[in-house]
């Protein structure tokens, strides 16, 4: 099989996965659209919550503990959140709303991080009590006694309703409940100067003269739509709904699945939930080292995710703090790690993480001294260059040598024009005495596929390039060159490689070759710029190299000729 062929088969298969993509976008099921606005679904009002139920405990059995909690419909609790007041705190990354009703986190609008880079007053917003941006964090206590309890649906009091982070490191917002019994919770959120996570700690204060036997728990309830996606808009296809770390691995986890087979449920003591919004994400994480079990399903369009810890006792007289980490934020990874290692896994690179997270990490680290994703883009390709430099050098000389056997190559298929099997024949006896490789020229194509698909994955997924400027009118490495003048260069580039290249094969496939570029550029036309970048370095380097290549084996040809030891360079 000759070297044209092969490579048609290897472009083929590329876009035969474009062409799959697109089909599934355009035949996949219908999406079940959001609610209208004017439609306010009962699951936007956080005191019609599902609660956590209390499940076995650690601490020494008793009598009177009972396995699950109680209903508490009895409980008064409003029936909105607008009838208690809300809580507004600022800091310098975030403007986050806390409800006065279970100090629910029902706000939460990134500073940094505007919707569309042109719009930089469109902010993301992560937390919302909008139906159809749904986003609650809830958190609270359970309690074994027939009395009331500090659970989401209570109400709490707070000193202030405003709170700013200024120009301190650290702010605290403490909120309060109190029964008639005599126990006494206080709330407090940490908020820290640079940082996306937010501490709550709850500490619960017995006051009165029976222990107080309970456990703290964690909700996160956020929209979960059925999502269209397109070749056109890369964004499509990036998860979008609920993420689950169990202990041993992280599972992003569909609708239909949680539809289909009920809740996904689990237990761990290094476990966490989150929701996963492309380069953001929602992570509540039980302290590290306490049974949890946790819960994931779905109702209408809304997922809920939620852990409850054992349960726990409070003499009289003493105090218990439990502490539950959330983030709220930008998939930063150092930030991530911070709270818990495994939390980067939120970063979904797909099936080629093996390669997309130390091409990161290399980018990260080019660019500490470069201060510019794009050319630290450019540098991180020079380097892949030089380290496979040696196996494409030996593909290419077998390609300048395929070159300069093309005028006998043509004899060949001038004389064998009405003999296929003997022209076929004649070229592989050709190969071989001039000691030819015609798969070699391949090698290039099929080691550089894996590391596109893994550029394309760590500029698609990686918060740290979303919006960032390369150049000129390139602003934005994470979308697509507004003027596709990138691609245009791309496919010109090509072109001119196609002609360092020897042109051999049947008329069918020399034309479906030189039409090659034209094809590329046309899809490269909507991917990142980040991404078709890193395709114009390759592509200038790789025409070098070959220009290198050519120009020496052509000197070895006419020094073999005139019967000269040829030199090397």
């Amino acid at each position: 099989m000759d070297n044209q062929r092969l490579i048609i088969w290897a472009v083929f298969g590329m876009l035969a996965w474009v062409t799959w993509q697109q089909w599934t976008a355009d035949y996949a099921p219908a999406p079940v659209l959001p609610p209208a606005a004017t439609e306010v679904p009962q699951v936007a009002d956080p005191t019609d919550m599902e609660l956590p139920q209390l499940g076995d405990t650690t601490v020494d059995e008793q009598d009177d503990m009972p396995e699950v909690m109680p209903s508490v419909d009895g409980q008064p609790a409003p029936t909105t959140s607008d009838a208690a007041p809300a809580v507004r705190v600022s800091t310098d990354v975030f403007e986050i709303e806390i409800s006065t009703v279970g100090g629910t986190l029902q706000g939460a609008t990134l500073l940094n991080y505007p919707v569309h880079k042109d719009q930089p007053d469109d902010l993301v917003q992560l937390l919302s009590t909008d139906p159809n941006q749904l986003g609650l964090i809830q958190t609270g206590l359970r309690s074994t006694g027939e009395g009331a309890e500090a659970n989401h649906r209570a109400i709490f009091s707070s000193a202030r309703q405003s709170f700013d982070l200024g120009s301190g490191d650290e702010l605290v917002v403490p909120l309060t409940w109190t029964d008639d019994a005599g126990i006494t919770v206080e709330k407090r959120y940490r908020f820290t100067r640079g940082s996306y996570a937010v501490v709550i700690e709850q500490t619960v204060a017995n006051n009165s003269e029976q222990p107080w036997r309970g456990a703290e728990y964690a909700q996160l309830q956020r929209r979960f739509y059925e999502r269209k996606r397109s070749m056109f808009d890369v964004d499509s296809y990036s998860v979008d709904g609920p993420i689950i770390y169990n202990g041993e691995k992280s599972e992003k986890l569909k609708r239909d699945d949680l539809i289909e087979e009920g809740p996904y449920e689990f237990a761990t003591e290094q476990g966490w939930f989150g929701s996963i919004q492309h380069h953001f994400v929602n992570a509540v994480v039980p302290e590290m080292g306490s049974a949890q079990r946790y819960r994931v399903s779905v109702r209408g369009n809304t997922s809920t995710a939620s852990s409850i810890g054992n349960t726990a006792v409070v003499a009289p007289g003493e105090t218990s703090t439990f502490t539950t980490t959330v983030f709220m934020g930008p998939k930063l990874q150092d930030q991530l790690e911070d709270i818990d290692k495994t939390l980067k896994l939120t970063v979904d690179y797909g099936w080629l993480t093996i390669l997309s997270q130390p091409l990161f990490q290399l980018l990260s680290f080019v660019y500490g001294f470069v201060g510019n994703w794009g050319v630290a883009i450019i540098l991180v390709t020079f380097m892949i260059k030089l380290v496979f430099y040696k196996l494409t050098e030996s593909s290419g000389r077998s390609m300048a040598k395929m070159r300069n056997l093309q005028p006998r190559l043509k004899a060949l298929q001038e004389r064998y024009k009405d003999d296929r099997q003997q022209l076929s024949q004649s070229m592989m006896e050709l190969y071989k005495r001039e000691k030819v490789n015609p798969a070699a020229g391949c090698l290039p194509i099929l080691i550089q596929m894996p590391f596109f698909l893994a550029f394309y994955w760590a500029l698609l997924e990686s918060v740290e390039m979303c919006q960032a400027p390369f150049a000129l009118w390139i602003t934005d490495l994470s979308s697509r060159d507004p003027y596709f003048i990138l691609p245009l260069i791309m496919g010109g580039a090509m072109f001119f490689q196609q002609r360092l290249n020897p042109q051999v094969g049947d008329p069918v496939q020399v034309k479906v070759m030189q039409i090659m570029p034209i094809i590329f550029t046309a899809f490269f036309a909507f991917f990142p710029a980040g991404l078709v970048l890193y395709w114009v370095t390759n592509t200038l380097l790789s025409i070098a190299q070959q220009w290198k290549i050519n120009t020496v084996v052509e000197r070895e040809a006419k020094q073999k000729k005139g019967g000269k030891k040829p030199t090397k360079s």
